[in-house]
């Protein structure tokens, strides 16, 4: 033990009232409160009544809360506060807060981080914390997986930029504690969205541990801003996404939910009181712990559910958004959907995917909704057709056909494909279907089944590869710069002639070569150039990073500034 440790300067007693019961008060804690004064974290808790029947002189601290615009600078500032005071005192000073002290209290972890270098030491007496309450109330064992946080916390996730997801393992629920106002559960409830499904269901739990006032509350996700009776003990509970965690089956996902993100159902175009009436309504007296995701209902992965809540939809009495789709107006969705899969894969969030996929699938099955109201086809005839199309093009797992690598796959694939006659596998007895250009019955070309709508990159790096199974194509790379170099040579002739149309194409052709070097190389252009413009937006964001810290403004600096910056930036990546 140091002098320090013998002599301190002063000290601080943090002290717990606990969730807010009287009687789970530790009696030392009130002992230690009653002949000096109370420095109360806020005196919104319901043992404070009980304290100043006591005769304990409590002094609230909530005034930090008015005079500051950040939690962070509320708490920084309490805790720098309370170190002077005990400081300057010979006697200790006394600070409470709800709970126990080391469960959710900024200010006593910033106390013990800071108090020691200012020679005031921090001793705390402990009491029970909301954590405890709460999980008794809910039945919960948090052995099972739970993230607990606050409200505030979320306003200012460490290192989270304006796109970093807010990330939980799928099998752990979610306890935000002090959700007291709309506004922040506004942000609880984008926060939530951005891994549960918009209609998840949640359980809000007032006053956790208070005889005679605790109560729950059972809404769908969306709802949560809503609700006009929060107060600073009102705790939210989201439920795993998977119930079980051994199978990691993931839950359904909303059938009724609208292709986007997390969004308010107002935002996606939808009356919000009809989206609500959609929603299923929750048995508000089922505890938490019994929230799991429906079993499956037949085989392992029947589509049954989901096809028969988007018949519902679709049905006289479904919903009127739903009914007004066709294939043309979903077709947005279906890019938007696929995109975001392909954004969760790059995130490596698990949790995200699962939902996304969730979504993909919706658009599946809605447009297989929609044609068998036609009599075009229906779910069932897309599952056969893609299960006999995938046992055909494999004769090499599914048949007695031998192959030696991965390229011998593509373009035996390639060639079963030209093959295939003119009806789709799995397709009914009379299903009109489109055939190649080469007329009824001929082999469709090598090009015809590559979307047009693809993006172009990636478009043109399909063809090139396509073409190339047929030996259209360069020997390798270095043959394919060559063309690089004469199709720059173009574009510049092109360019001093003042020719517009010629520069469009000359370009273009420029871009179709560089493409290919890039499959020649065997290097994804499309990852390639979305991966550069991800490198660009990181250090022209690095950029303005500082340009803000040295007070300085973009607009009044030269490019050389600008680009010597730049460099900043780039060097402090490369030495990371």
């Amino acid at each position: 033990m140091d002098d320090q440790d013998k002599h301190p300067a002063g000290e601080i007693y943090v002290v717990g009232l606990g969730p807010g019961d009287p009687l789970q008060l530790p009696a030392l804690n009130l002992s230690l409160m009653r002949h000096r004064p109370v420095y109360l974290r806020t005196g919104r808790h319901p043992v404070v009544p009980f304290l100043e029947r006591e005769g304990i002189r409590l002094q609230p601290l909530d005034d930090f809360y008015e005079r500051w615009a950040s939690f962070d600078e509320v708490y920084r500032e309490m805790a720098s506060w309370l170190i002077g005071a005990a400081g300057g005192s010979l006697e200790p000073v006394v600070f409470a807060v709800p709970g126990h002290p080391l469960v959710g209290e900024t200010v006593v972890s910033l106390l013990l981080a800071q108090a020691g270098a200012q020679g005031v030491r921090v001793r705390l007496w402990p009491a029970p914390s909301f954590l405890d309450a709460v999980i008794g109330s809910l039945g919960l064992d948090p052995a099972q997986g739970l993230v607990v946080t606050e409200s505030f916390q979320l306003l200012r996730r460490p290192g989270a930029g304006p796109n970093t997801p807010f990330s939980i393992p799928i099998q752990a629920g979610v306890l935000v504690a002090q959700v007291y106002n709309r506004a922040l559960a506004s942000e609880v409830k984008l926060t939530l969205m951005e891994q549960f499904p918009d209609d998840h269901p949640l359980t809000v739990v007032y006053s956790a541990g208070v005889r005679g006032q605790e109560r729950q509350r059972r809404i769908p996700l969306y709802d949560l801003d809503r609700l006009d009776d929060l107060d600073h003990l009102t705790s939210v509970y989201a439920p795993p996404l998977v119930s079980d965690v051994r199978s990691q089956r993931p839950a359904p996902h909303p059938p009724g939910r609208v292709p986007g993100r997390a969004q308010r159902p107002e935002a996606r175009g939808r009356n919000p009181e009809k989206a609500k009436g959609e929603s299923k309504s929750y048995d508000e007296n089922i505890p938490a712990s019994d929230i799991r995701p429906p079993a499956s209902e037949s085989s392992r992965y029947s589509l049954d559910p989901l096809m028969t809540v988007m018949e519902k939809l679709l049905g006289p009495d479904g919903c009127p958004w739903d009914r007004e789709q066709t294939h043309q107006s979903l077709r947005q969705y279906l890019v938007e959907e696929s995109y975001e899969v392909i954004d969760a894969i790059d995130g490596q969030n698990m949790n995200k995917l699962c939902e996304e996929l969730g979504d993909l699938l919706l658009q599946v099955v809605f447009h297989a909704a929609l044609a068998d109201i036609r009599g075009d086809f229906d779910i069932n005839q897309v599952v056969a057709g893609i299960t006999t199309k995938l046992k055909r093009r494999h004769p090499h797992v599914f048949g007695a056909i031998q192959v030696d690598s991965a390229a011998q796959v593509v373009r035996n694939w390639e060639t079963i494909k030209q093959t295939e006659g003119t009806e789709s596998a799995g397709a009914g007895p009379g299903t009109r279907l489109r055939v190649g250009r080469g007329g009824e019955g001929k082999p469709r070309s090598l090009l015809a089944g590559v979307p047009r709508y693809l993006p172009s990159l990636q478009r043109a790096q399909k063809v090139q590869g396509k073409a190339a199974l047929a030996g259209f194509d360069w020997p390798d790379a270095s043959s394919a710069s060559v063309k690089l170099a004469e199709e720059w040579e173009e574009l510049q002739a092109a360019r001093s002639a003042g020719d517009g149309d010629s520069v469009h194409q000359e370009l273009g052709d420029l871009l179709f070569t560089v493409v290919n070097v890039a499959r020649l190389l065997k290097v994804d252009a499309e990852e390639a150039l979305r991966a550069a413009v991800d490198k660009f937006m990181r250090r022209f964001q690095g950029i303005e990073a500082r340009v803000v810290d040295r007070g300085l403004n973009m607009s009044e600096l030269s490019l050389a500034d600008l680009d010597a910056i730049w460099d900043e930036v780039k060097l402090h990546e490369a030495t990371k």
